[in-house]
């Protein structure tokens, strides 16, 4: 069992981008065959009834490897459901956050920000903790942060895309968790007890965009109203229709399935996936914390992302020849988030070493030609 996946392709770039991002070679190439005949049935993948013997295979299948490799207790339960991660910070309030109660936010990042601003809408929302205005290069300490008295939840958002910070510790508060893990799911193991609710959308580090996957405690879920809500928009029946109230992301999950089984085959255990996330931005940030030429967004160690790097050289003029001449080697997507500039280098878990070695190896060159 290797723990080190390679890229072999040799027309496909090494894909930076924050999302859609990128998927492991294995993976499109079985989702290629299964778009023309899977499971022998004559039917391509996207062609499948969502009620039909070979679709309840994928979706079991999909339950089932989602729930080993990630070490999920048989009290949590695994739903889909449309919209990505931004549908999720409407449910979210509008299932969790009754009337007379507050929940409070950890305000780290855009998503964190705009998830507030969202549950501000539908009830009293309390600020635990904020670095806006820092443009969120550091994440609060728990001496800044500030809970609501019985809060209904805790929300945050474990890694921030964008800005290149990830939570290596929880929140010190007796609210139930909910975490956004959109852009570092299944990146490390998951201490599963803290949490009340965890969801992501698939696009970084588990399938394609447009869906949510949601691992929800079940005494959690219980506190969801009953039959006030919108169907499409209600937890309890995602839970009891098995994600398929109405025709689900059929795609989407069979992709999900799909990773999920490359994790376990390539990797075996989320530790591994962790030691080889950790060795691959290791070598970025060895980069940019011994050049005068480069700038990370993060300084603390602790606090320092291993799916998103943004960095910055000396100029901005600098980081747009920087983005051009990388993609001219086929080191693609590189630009750095509108809110930030500069660089970003988002390196999931598909993302081979390679990649990051290339990037590395391009970064000396273009130092050593523009300091």
């Amino acid at each position: 069992m290797t723990t080190a996946p390679t890229q072999t392709a040799t027309d496909r770039a090494f894909n930076f981008s924050a999302g859609p991002a990128v998927l492991p070679e294995p993976v499109i190439q079985q989702a290629k065959k299964d778009l023309w005949n899977v499971f022998g049935s004559g039917m391509g993948v996207c062609e499948l009834s969502h009620r039909g013997p070979e679709y309840d295979r994928i979706l079991e299948e999909c339950l089932a490897d989602t729930r080993e490799i990630g070490n999920i207790p048989d009290n949590y339960h695994i739903l889909f459901m449309q919209g990505g991660a931004t549908l999720q910070t409407s449910m979210i309030p509008m299932s969790f956050l009754p009337a007379g109660k507050t929940a409070d936010y950890f305000d780290t990042g855009k998503w964190s920000h705009d998830a507030a601003a969202e549950a501000s809408k539908f009830g009293s929302m309390n600020i635990a903790g904020i670095t806006r205005d820092e443009n969120y290069c550091r994440l609060p300490t728990e001496a800044e942060s500030n809970y609501s008295n019985d809060a209904a939840y805790c929300f945050f958002v474990s890694n921030n895309t964008i800005y290149g910070t990830q939570y290596n510790r929880f929140p010190n508060t007796k609210a139930p968790l909910v975490c956004d893990m959109s852009s570092d799911i299944y990146c490390r193991p998951i201490e599963w007890n803290k949490y009340a609710m965890v969801y992501a959308s698939l696009q970084k580090n588990l399938g394609p965009s447009g869906q949510a996957c949601i691992m929800i405690r079940d005494d959690f879920l219980q506190t969801a109203p009953d039959d006030t809500l919108p169907k499409l928009m209600d937890y309890k029946i995602a839970q009891k229709k098995q994600s398929r109230y109405n025709t689900p992301n059929t795609f989407a999950i069979y992709l999900m399935g799909q990773v999920v089984k490359w994790i376990k085959s390539e990797f075996g255990s989320l530790a591994a996936v962790e030691k080889y996330n950790i060795e691959k931005a290791a070598l970025l940030y060895d980069m940019l914390d011994n050049s005068p030429f480069y700038s990370a967004h993060v300084n603390n160690p602790d606090e320092r992302s291993t799916m998103n790097i943004p960095f910055k050289t000396t100029a901005p003029d600098l980081d747009k020849k920087f983005i051009a001449e990388a993609a001219q080697i086929n080191l693609s997507t590189l630009s750095g988030h509108r809110s930030i500039g500069g660089m970003r280098a988002s390196m999931y878990n598909a993302m081979p070493i390679e990649g990051a070695r290339a990037l590395v190896e391009f970064m000396k060159k273009f130092e050593s030609e523009n300091a």
